[in-house]
């Protein structure tokens, strides 16, 4: 039987105020927050899809910026998903046994950190690195996500704090590294047939 951590002691009665919070809350907003929840990272594939339509008519090297993102985020996920084997927290949901808005996680369906958090906040700090604007959606954006897995009481706090820094260090790593690449790799894929992806012809 795999031993697991019991995280309820870092923030359990945060968390349980905020679980009962929603279950007072009205229904149209705990059904708006569980769909954000569950479909809101549509929106960080849309807004990756925004910039690099937008950078391509920057030139090769924003485009290639832009290309890395997702590449990024798939990372990050990675990261996120190995200190969850590592960590084995159980779900609050099973520590705590609360009514929460989203179905509990079967057992090993660890919590720390949070993969909706990671993915987020690794979208929102790449996509900084491609357009300021963006990102500074993307940021609201991934607070919101943070934010609201905790609310359907798929997290504790500390899982998707846990997470956002995760996902915004690895990002900030990367985009930092290939920033220093960006150029060199642009003038290469520039010069095959790749080069609808980079720029407007």
């Amino acid at each position: 039987m795999i031993s697991a951590l019991d995280g309820s002691s870092v923030d359990g009665s945060v968390y349980t105020a905020v679980v009962n919070l929603a279950r007072r809350s009205p229904v149209w907003l705990d059904d708006t927050v569980s769909a954000w929840s569950t479909y809101g990272l549509v929106l960080f594939a849309v807004l990756m899809a925004v910039g690099w339509w937008h950078a391509r008519r920057v030139g090769a090297t924003a485009s290639v910026t832009a290309l890395a993102v997702p590449f990024v985020v798939v990372v990050a996920f990675g990261v996120d998903a190995v200190l969850k084997l590592l960590v084995r927290e159980d779900r609050p949901c099973q520590s705590l046994r609360v009514t929460t808005l989203e179905a509990c996680p079967a057992p090993g369906d660890w919590s720390f950190p949070s993969n909706h958090a990671a993915i987020a906040a690794a979208a929102a700090v790449a996509l900084l690195f491609v357009s300021r604007r963006l990102g500074a959606v993307a940021v609201m954006a991934a607070c919101a996500m943070a934010v609201s897995r905790v609310w359907v009481g798929a997290h504790y706090p500390h899982d998707v704090l846990a997470g956002v820094v995760v996902g915004a260090v690895t990002a900030m790593l990367a985009m930092s590294a290939l920033r220093r690449r960006a150029e060199a790799a642009a003038l290469r894929l520039a010069a095959t047939r790749l080069r609808p992806l980079l720029v407007v012809s």
